[in-house]
């Protein structure tokens, strides 16, 4: 792992942000459940301390200060996760200052079949020492096998609550195997409430951004009228077809019920049968199952690889405009398109004005299975901005972290989702990756897939994928 990443990170540095996050007055952790995502209240900054001697004492006594000193250097620190290609590249280089400053390599292995590998090396006591789980409700179930460590009786739930919105928090305590526990910490996230455009067309034909849903739908007509469908979908990804479908339907779920309702629907608790899921999913079915609406036609939804669906709206003129997609979609865009002028985002519009503005995020969380010096020491970098910057600055990520500066975003894109994260109404994580693998990550995906594809109707696919809480 020899990429460069520019800028330092010094002890200095460590020292400040160890004395920033201390100076805090919070108490301990809540234990709530992982699926309850309450909307994030206002994050407080880290009161000035008054006694920097005794702070700075105490901030070199933990594993990260005592790594950036050298204490560990030589060791290794296995990691396992899902990042290959371009974003393995991001990922090493975000930790290569870290690696040459304390040296300590970290063996990060990237496998596409992450999900369906992990489980064999835990339960075959082969776990990584530190596992990146994309969908929180996978790591919720290894975690009540009683083999993931607590990051409570490793970082300072004192530093956590100063440096991450408490919903974070919540999402990251489950179920041990005997009460619960703070099972990983989050380190990368993305917002998966915006519709990307190819903005300078868009600004030539005259079209305007919606702000409502209904504007959105009349926009989606005007576009058809003018010959073109104005949606590129795709949600075709090997073994996980099916993923971008629950996007949409999780965003329409926050758009036209409760978010306590939401909650409850992430957790069993109102099933996929019920009138507000079946609700969302006919509101979705406006849209792709309009052959004038989405390019290729309906049947083409299914085929189409999601990364590959954004591209008919880079070709000169246009052939779609829009496409519905988190924020690391952008790494599938042509090199050549520049953020801020050939593309940009809007914010997809409420529905039912008495729900505000929601916004729905996902996420790496990072889960600790070995418990050692050196392992400790690269968990609680992972908790710092510092440890993403260079991913922040270089694009399609945003930090979760309170002390990842504004200022690291290269782009006015991606400093407007960064605000845009801050000032919802309404904050909840993808609900598919909450929910039981099974579900989430099986049912969900397969049902959605079968009702686009016209294998089933959509009674029966919601009957299909709520069956997947049965098992």
């Amino acid at each position: 792992m020899k990429k460069n990443t520019g800028r330092k990170f010094s002890t200095l540095a460590a020292v400040g942000l160890s004395l920033s996050l201390l100076a805090t007055g919070c108490g301990g952790n809540n234990n709530n459940n992982a699926a309850a995502t309450n909307a994030p209240a206002a994050s407080e900054p880290a009161a000035a301390t008054n006694a920097p001697e005794a702070t700075t004492a105490a901030a070199a006594n933990t594993p990260l200060e005592k790594a950036l000193n050298g204490e560990y250097k030589g060791t290794k620190v296995t990691m396992f996760g899902p990042f290959v290609d371009a974003d393995q590249v991001k990922f090493e280089k975000s930790i290569k200052e870290f690696e040459d400053k304390t040296g300590i390599e970290i063996q990060y292995e990237g496998s596409k079949e992450f999900e369906a590998t992990i489980n064999v090396r835990v339960d075959g006591g082969n776990a990584p020492d530190i596992a990146d789980f994309p969908q929180p409700g996978l790591l919720a179930s290894i975690a009540k096998t009683g083999k993931v460590i607590d990051l409570n009786t490793i970082l300072d739930p004192a530093k956590l609550e100063s440096n991450y919105n408490k919903s974070w928090l919540d999402m990251a305590t489950m179920d041990g195997a005997s009460g619960k526990i703070m099972a990983g910490i989050w380190n990368r996230s993305n917002v998966k409430s915006t519709v990307w455009y190819p903005k300078k067309q868009f600004d030539e034909a005259g079209y305007t951004v919606p702000q409502t849903w209904d504007e959105l739908m009349a926009l989606t007509e005007q576009i058809a009228k003018d010959g073109d469908p104005a949606w590129a979908i795709g949600i075709e990804s090997g073994a996980a077809t099916g993923w971008a479908a629950t996007d949409w339907i999780e965003n329409i779920m926050l758009r036209t019920t409760t978010p306590e309702n939401y909650d409850k629907w992430v957790k069993g608790e109102l099933p996929f049968t019920s009138p507000e899921v079946k609700n969302a999913v006919e509101i979705m079915s406006k849209i792709w199952m309009n052959k004038d609406y989405v390019y290729g036609g309906t049947k083409s939804i299914v085929t189409t690889a999601f990364g590959d669906a954004p591209k008919p709206m880079f070709d000169n003129p246009p052939k779609a405009w829009f496409n519905l997609m988190g924020n690391f979609i952008t790494s599938f865009f042509p090199e050549t398109a520049k953020v801020d002028e050939d593309y940009d985002w809007f914010y997809l519009p409420p529905i039912d004005e008495q729900y505000g503005k929601p916004v729905l995020v996902a996420g790496d969380i990072y889960a600790m299975f070995n418990d050692r010096p050196e392992v400790r020491a690269v968990m609680e970098f992972f908790t710092t901005g510092e440890s993403i910057k260079s991913w922040v600055q270089s694009g399609g990520v945003i930090a979760p972290m309170n002390d990842a500066s504004l200022d690291w975003y290269q782009s006015e894109s991606d400093r407007r989702m960064a605000q845009l994260v801050q000032d919802a109404t309404t904050l909840r994580f993808d609900g598919s990756d909450l929910m039981p693998g099974k579900v989430g990550a099986g049912s969900f995906w397969k049902g959605m897939t079968d009702y686009v594809s016209g294998t089933a109707t959509l009674d029966q696919a919601l009957e299909q994928i709520q069956k997947g809480w049965n098992n």
